[in-house]
Order: structure tokens, then C-alpha cells, then sequence
């Protein structure tokens, strides 16, 4: 009988190990919709990162590849000279080393996490070779290191240090809308969140967009292309999003030269040097090596000299090394606790947080690594530093407790759209003087005071009310200047003034794909300047300054000036804007609505000079949260960059209709799945 018995546990414990190994052998398995979107269902958080790699190689891999490719310091060796410049600076604040540290500094389950999705990544290279690029693939395998210094050349040396780094800034703003509307100004009572990066159309300010879920786990968002985290997000029960702030976390120091060193505290500091050695890829093929000098002040990486002078560039927050960890804790948070908690940690050095949730908490943070200086007021840190002082050397920052933060503001709003902390709600709660002069600056340019009236002019706004205030193209400065125009215009006899000036009064004062008037008036707007303007702008009055006309006798000449162009470019006065502006990528073109943010748009779309779009809305989030989470997407240029995706560009036609379209949470509304992936458990 015992014997029996013991047979029959063997039997029962062979059949329970075989279907348990079964089970284990899915790790992951990711539900492709029909916009190119993963939906990863997975047996653990690692699994579900593995996976995510995987995901983010079927729409980026040639681009994810280059991108980390750049980051090691090695693209001239790769694909040429035209790198040169961007290895220097890559080594020259030794981007691959400090990931390095990073990784040795990584919390367990960050250092997990981050092993499973550059494994996600290097899988599905060995199985889908034919997918990606011969040129790109010198890149693999990618390493762990290869993307936290993706991460810290994104975030540090192209987000906060590009104006003191480049001689040239980025003609296309990085920039961003957000909402979060509190229950007492909600008409369902429900929390709301509006999330809308701008950024250029392509390369590292890409976005990729999926769904992440794993046990304990379960949120729906966006991150930089090549990055392993969701940067932007929502689940169940809260939701954030980022805006770029008004914050310096990045100083030029100007550094006397003396005697083959630098001038501090009047003493001669000798300057730390090391050698590098460039490859470079000639055009033939063949391969040469240069020779590059570093230089290391005390303030930081030399960056260049010139007249003797030398300039060195301090960043905050290079070292943090947790931000993997960060983000994880912050799309796992179930309440307002929690997701601070996770915040506070401040491993990402800028961006402020706009938050809201299901408890009905709306919040904004100013976030962000700001240096604790000894004197000195935003705009002196904006400027380049004297070098020749220690004290202007910073090395601590501010705590989370001493940021700018408001939540659940009386007025049941937050907002913000690249403004100062003192807007973040209006009438404004935070006030500048509350804090260091250095913390942040001042000015509401017409896109933010644009975002404030929408707000402030509607004291129960529903959802389908708060979706069409995302897709506003209204011109806020129609509305500052069209009226003071038309009027001295209307006493021109001149029969051109008098045609123009009926097809603005016609005008809708909009940038919609039929607006007509809207071009007329966007070419007359490119000839005004701020010094024109009746009234500036002045901090008593943020959100209705500057207005009106100074000299109404030259805005009319400049009027006709622009009606003249106008039928000269276009044959017509009243062309409409869709019929100038396109979205276009590959074979898709469709008419254009939205347009630059300094006409107070915001709906912001860049164009460049052929009139197509390549910056501004990028990825937007509209989520209401009530008992069931209400959500509606869109990725302006599709999710996916990889020659022959079907999924580049196939949402630019609900871009041209103003539509969003929906985002579930839940594995039971998911329709129009086109493919789907099964993936093994991970395994190190």
C-alpha cells in the first residue's frame, strides 16, 4: 500500500512539474493591434520588459540601434565623419563611463529589469536579422550601458544642456501641453488628465507607444524611442505627465586662462587632461584615428575655447542612476502616496510632473535636479558664470519638499504648457518670490495664457469638452490683435487693405484644415514685433497681456504688405490653411491643422519651409478617471520608424480630422488585434 501510494505522488508531482514548466515557458505575450501598438501580457516584471525591448525592436530597430550606436561614442567609426563632432562631445563627458557607474549603482530590480529588456532587444535581433539595416547592425549586441547613456544624452546633454553645449539651438521648440481637471471643476466629479508632448517628428524624440502588464502591474503610455520605461502614463488609478520646465539644472562657466591652467579663488588651477583616440570612417571605407585632448576644470568638461577664455559645462543630475526604477514605481502606484513616494526619489533632473487620479487628486511638481546657488536670480544663471569664483561651483540640490508644488488647488485646475510654476493654476497660488530668485523664470507667452483661458472660461468641463480644447487651433493672438487691425484698416480706401480685411472678418480665427484667413493672417503676424504691441506683457495681468497696437498706421501698411504675398504665393486671400500646410510621411500626405505655438495654438504643429509638418503634437492622452478608466490616444506619426512598417504615418489622417482614438486597459476590449507573439520566460 505505501507503495502504491508513493507511485501515485510521483505520478501526481510528474504531472503538476510538467504543467507548471509548460506555463513557465510563456514569459510574455504581446497582443499587436491594429496600429501598430503591443499590448505585452507577461508572467513577471522582467518578462514584461523583455518583452518591451522586443516590441520597441519591431518598430525602431534600425534607429534604436543608431541612437545607441551614438551614445557609446563610436558613430564616426560606424557610419562616418559627419559623427565626429558628436562622439567628441559623447566622450568628452564619457557618457559610455558614467553608465557604467550607473549600472553598478542600479537597486536589484532596476538592475533586472534593465538586463531583461537589452535582452528583449538582442533576442529579437538573432531571430530577425532580415529586419533590420547592414549598416546598423555593427551596433550589436546592445549592452545595458548603451542605454543608460541613450538615456543621459537624451535627457542631460540634449533636453537640458543643448543651449550651453551648441552654438546653434534647435530651431523646433521641445515643449508640451497638460491638464489635470479636479472634481470641482469636472462635470462627471471624475479626476482628468490631458497629456501632449511637442517634439520634432523624429530620431531620439520619437515616442513609442504600448500597454505594459505583468502581476501587480498594468499601465498604458508612451516612452523615447530606445528608452526602458514608460515616460509618460496611466493605469487603472492615476495617471502624470511631463511638460519641459522653465528650470536651470545646466550652467556655462566662462574660466580665465593663466599660465597653462584656469583662474579660481586667484589661484592658478591646472587643468585635468586625457586622451582620446577617434576612429573615423573615411568616405572610402578605410579607417584613420585622431587624437583628441580633454579637458577637466573643477567646474566641469571643457567645452571649447576661444580669446583666452575657456568654457566648461556643469550638469545636474548626470550621475542619477536609479531612474529605470523610478518610473517602474511610478506607473505601479495605485494612489497619490505611492506615486510620490516614487517621485521624490528626483532621478529624473527636469520636467514637471501634472498628475491626477481616481481618488480625485489633481497635482503639479516642478521637478527636476535644481542646484542650491548662493546667490543670483534665473536670469543671471541663464547667462554664462564666472568662472574665476569656487562659489559658483554648486553641489547639492534642492529637496522635493523645497520645489514649487501645488495640490488640489481651489481653483480645480492645474496646468501647464512650458510656463513658469507661477501659472500652474489661475488666479496663481504659487508665488515666485516663495522661493530662491534662481528656481524658475517669468514670462506667459499666448500658448500657456491660451491654455489658462480655456480653463478659466468653463466651470463644469466634460470629457468630450476637454478633448476638443486639446484639439483647439484657435489663434490666441487673433484675439489679442485681429480686433485693433480690422479697425484701422477699415478706414484705408485702398481696395486691397479692403478685400483682406473681409476675409478676416470672415475667419474663423482658427488653424483648422478649412480656416481661411488664417494664412493671410499668420504672414501679416511675421511681420509684427513684440515692440509694436499697445500693451507687453506684465506679470499683474499673465493671461491677457500683451494686447492691441501701438502704431496702427504701420500694422496696416505691414497688413497690405502681407495680402500682397499672400496672392502672390497662393493666387487667393482666403486660401485655406489645409490647402498650404500638409501632414506627409512616406506616401501618406493629408491637409494640416495646428501651427506654431507663438501664435498661441494649441494644437501645436512645426512646419518647415515646404510647408509639412515635422514637429509639435506628438503623443496625446486624454484619460477621465472614473469608476472605469475613459481613455483616447493618438501618435501623430504613427508607432514605428523601421523601413516597410505599415504602421509609419497611418494615423495622420485622424491628425488632419482632429480625432483621437481609444486606449484600453483591459486584455477583454482590445479589438483589431493583427498579430500576436508569444515569448519565452526570460532567461539570464
Amino acid at each position: 500500500m505505501p507503495r502504491l501510494l508513493s507511485r501515485h505522488w510521483i505520478f501526481s508531482f510528474l504531472i503538476l512539474l510538467t504543467s507548471t514548466t509548460t506555463f513557465s515557458q510563456k514569459g510574455a505575450e504581446i497582443l499587436w493591434d491594429n496600429y501598430g501598438v503591443p499590448h505585452v501580457y507577461a508572467s513577471s516584471s522582467a518578462d514584461m520588459y523583455y518583452a518591451f525591448g522586443w516590441s520597441q525592436m519591431e518598430a525602431h530597430a534600425d534607429l534604436i540601434l543608431q541612437l545607441y550606436g551614438e551614445a557609446r561614442g563610436r558613430a564616426a567609426e560606424y557610419w562616418g565623419e559627419n559623427f565626429i563632432e558628436l562622439d567628441k562631445t559623447t566622450r568628452l563627458f564619457d557618457l559610455p563611463g558614467v553608465a557604467r557607474k550607473q549600472y553598478s549603482m542600479q537597486k536589484p530590480e532596476g538592475r533586472e529589469h534593465l538586463d531583461a529588456f537589452v535582452k528583449g532587444l538582442n533576442d529579437y535581433a538573432i531571430k530577425y536579422p532580415g529586419k533590420i539595416s547592414a549598416d546598423k547592425k555593427i551596433v550589436l549586441p546592445v549592452t545595458v550601458t548603451d542605454v543608460l547613456a541613450h538615456h543621459n544624452r537624451v535627457i542631460c546633454l540634449e533636453f537640458m544642456a543643448s543651449d550651453d553645449l551648441y552654438t546653434l539651438k534647435n530651431e523646433l521648440g521641445k515643449g508640451s501641453n497638460s491638464y489635470a481637471v479636479g472634481p470641482s471643476r469636472s462635470a462627471s466629479g471624475n479626476a482628468m488628465l490631458v497629456a501632449n508632448p511637442h517634439l520634432p517628428w523624429f530620431g531620439f524624440f520619437l515616442f513609442f507607444e504600448a500597454h505594459l502588464s505583468s502581476p501587480g502591474f498594468n499601465a498604458y503610455g508612451v516612452s523615447l524611442v530606445g528608452m526602458p520605461m514608460l515616460a509618460i502614463a496611466f493605469n487603472e488609478h492615476l495617471g502624470w505627465t511631463h511638460t519641459v520646465n522653465v528650470i536651470d539644472a545646466c550652467d556655462r562657466y566662462e574660466l580665465q586662462l593663466k599660465d597653462g591652467g584656469y583662474v579660481l579663488d586667484d589661484k592658478v588651477e591646472s587643468f585635468t587632461k586625457k586622451q582620446v583616440n577617434l576612429k573615423v570612417k573615411t568616405g572610402d571605407g578605410k579607417m584613420r584615428t585622431e587624437n583628441i585632448t580633454m579637458e577637466y576644470s573643477k567646474h566641469g568638461p571643457v567645452v571649447g575655447r576661444k580669446d583666452n577664455k575657456a568654457y566648461a559645462v556643469r550638469i545636474a543630475g548626470l550621475e542619477n542612476a536609479n531612474v529605470v526604477t523610478q518610473y517602474h514605481e511610478m506607473a505601479k502606484a495605485q494612489n497619490l502616496k505611492e506615486f510620490e513616494t516614487a517621485v521624490q526619489q528626483l532621478q529624473m533632473p527636469m520636467f514637471n510632473v501634472v498628475y491626477a487620479d481616481k481618488d480625485g487628486h489633481i497635482l503639479y511638481v516642478f521637478n527636476g535636479d535644481v542646484p542650491v546657488r548662493p546667490e543670483g536670480d534665473f536670469r543671471f544663471w541663464q547667462g554664462t558664470i564666472d568662472g574665476t569664483k569656487s562659489k559658483y561651483i554648486w553641489n547639492k540640490y534642492h529637496s522635493y519638499k523645497e520645489l514649487p508644488r501645488l495640490l488640489d488647488p481651489i481653483t480645480g485646475f492645474v496646468q501647464n504648457a512650458n510656463d513658469p510654476p507661477w501659472t500652474s493654476t489661475y488666479p496663481g497660488l504659487l508665488k515666485k518670490q516663495d522661493f530662491p530668485a534662481y528656481m524658475s523664470g517669468e514670462g506667459t507667452f499666448l500658448r500657456p495664457q491660451r491654455a489658462i483661458k480655456m480653463m478659466v472660461e468653463d466651470s463644469s468641463i466634460t470629457y468630450d469638452e476637454l478633448v476638443s480644447y486639446k484639439l483647439s487651433t484657435r489663434m490666441e493672438a487673433a484675439d489679442r490683435f485681429l480686433d485693433d487691425l480690422l479697425k484701422s484698416a477699415g478706414q484705408e480706401p485702398d481696395s486691397l487693405i479692403k478685400a483682406a480685411s473681409e476675409v478676416l472678418r470672415k475667419w474663423d480665427r482658427c488653424a483648422d484644415v478649412n480656416s481661411r484667413g488664417a494664412v493671410l493672417f499668420e504672414n501679416w503676424l511675421k511681420k509684427i514685433n513684440p515692440a509694436m504691441f499697445a500693451v507687453a506683457w506684465d506679470a499683474a495681468s499673465p493671461i491677457t497681456t500683451p494686447r492691441g497696437l501701438k502704431d496702427p498706421a504701420a500694422a496696416v501698411k505691414l497688413f497690405r504688405e502681407a495680402a500682397e504675398e499672400t496672392i502672390q504665393q497662393y493666387k487667393s486671400l482666403d486660401v485655406a490653411w489645409g490647402e498650404v500646410y500638409k501632414f506627409k510621411l512616406r506616401d501618406k500626405a493629408y491637409p494640416a491643422n495646428g501651427g506654431p505655438d507663438m501664435w498661441g495654438i494649441f494644437r501645436v504643429i512645426y512646419f518647415n519651409d515646404e510647408k509639412t509638418a515635422v514637429g509639435g503634437d506628438t503623443f496625446v492622452a486624454v484619460v477621465e478617471f472614473g469608476k472605469k478608466v475613459n481613455a483616447q490616444v493618438l501618435l501623430s506619426y504613427g508607432n514605428s520608424s523601421q523601413p516597410g512598417n505599415k504602421h509609419i504615418g497611418d494615423q495622420l489622417q485622424l491628425l488632419s480630422e482632429k480625432k483621437l482614438r481609444p486606449a484600453h486597459l483591459d486584455r477583454n476590449e482590445i479589438k483589431n488585434v493583427e498579430k500576436k507573439e508569444t515569448l519565452p520566460l526570460v532567461k539570464f
